[in-house]
């Protein structure tokens, strides 16, 4: 299957029709839990404010979205396998809870570093490294091992991986647009073509390579 920006997108808005009320229910479950996280976070941040949050409170926030986000993750990782089985109770998913916080600071940190320089190296660094979580969560890899992958499966794709993410953007914005309720419906069309475009590149990459140690000691592979 040769991936496509149109193809993703068509994907995930014909996976969403199939249970249009089952994934706007999970919707509003994900938005919920991100505005619980933000109140939570609000709550233990005595220094700081809801509008300009200290350093801990960033730093609760972060832990805690962290696990909304991980649930989201691998709640459409088994919705782009099988939409008519996937459950509301996968949207809890925890584990492995320290490999995805470890990662996603350290994509945080390049991509908010490139876009110090210029703009132009984040934006790389988002495409390069746009798979980075799903990999943790699909593949139970640490940070530098669903980096390493993420860039491993986008070479030679990134130009069309950047037109999924405006496509993405194009849409989340359309939601909000929409008096904000469009988001319930644009938030599972852009998951599930993120997922799609995964697995897709992830099958033409093949796998790793192995590193095999030869007779002279030296990895080879």
């Amino acid at each position: 299957m040769e991936f496509t920006v149109g193809s993703a997108i068509r994907l995930g808005w014909e996976t969403f029709k199939t249970r249009p009320w089952f994934f706007i229910g999970a919707s509003a479950i994900i938005v919920l839990a991100n505005a619980l996280s933000s109140m939570l976070s609000a709550v233990v941040d005595v220094r700081g404010t809801f509008e300009d949050p200290s350093l801990l409170g960033q730093a609760v926030d972060f832990a805690l979205s962290s696990l909304v986000d991980m649930g989201m993750i691998a709640f459409y990782l088994a919705a782009h396998a099988d939409p008519e089985t996937v459950e509301m109770s996968q949207l809890w998913h925890p584990r492995p809870y320290l490999k995805y916080l470890a990662t996603s600071f350290l994509v945080y940190c390049v991509v908010g570093f490139g876009l110090l320089l210029l703009i132009v190296p984040g934006i790389i660094a988002i495409v390069v490294f746009m798979f980075a979580m799903i990999i943790v969560i699909d593949q139970d890899l640490g940070p530098i091992d669903a980096m390493s992958e993420s860039m491993r499966i986008t070479r030679g794709y990134r130009w069309p991986l950047l037109g999924l993410a405006a496509a993405q953007i194009a849409i989340g914005v359309a939601g909000v647009l929409a008096l904000g309720v469009g988001v319930l419906v644009a938030l599972p069309v852009v998951m599930i073509s993120l997922v799609h475009a995964y697995r897709v590149l992830l099958s033409k990459a093949g796998p790793p390579p192995v590193e095999t140690v030869g007779s002279s000691g030296v990895r080879e592979g």
